[in-house]
């Protein structure tokens, strides 16, 4: 008697993983990117540019110079200064920096969602 063996190898799809991360730039460079988003909404729950930069391990002075970047490029400041009133001074988020974190997000999930598509396409 003879016996013949048959292997089937089945190989194994490779899954491959595109990662990205955007950024808005201009000319004279980054103007919105996730580090600023997380900022902006940072200061939009705290209030304050202080708190929000203790609360991501920023120093105070690396904070307020990207909202200064970020208010010199817009063209309605993402943020402003409350002085005085009940709490004392602070600051909060302007209706153009609540948009700029909508738009960047949304912008953010498309290309997440292209990404996702094109890797799938991926084959080496």
């Amino acid at each position: 008697m003879h016996y013949v063996c048959i292997y089937i190898v089945i190989a194994k799809k490779k899954k491959y993983t595109v990662r990205v991360r955007v950024w808005i730039d201009e000319d004279d460079g980054p103007f919105l990117g996730i580090g600023r988003v997380v900022l902006l909404e940072k200061i939009k729950e705290t209030g304050s540019i202080t708190n929000a930069a203790k609360s991501i391990k920023m120093s105070y002075r690396q904070a307020w110079q990207l909202v200064e970047d970020m208010n010199k490029r817009s063209k309605i400041p993402l943020v402003e200064k409350v002085l005085g009133g009940r709490n004392g001074s602070g600051t909060k988020i302007t209706k153009a920096g609540e948009e700029a974190i909508k738009k960047f997000y949304s912008l953010e999930k498309q290309v997440q969602n292209f990404t996702k598509k094109t890797a799938l396409k991926i084959k080496f």
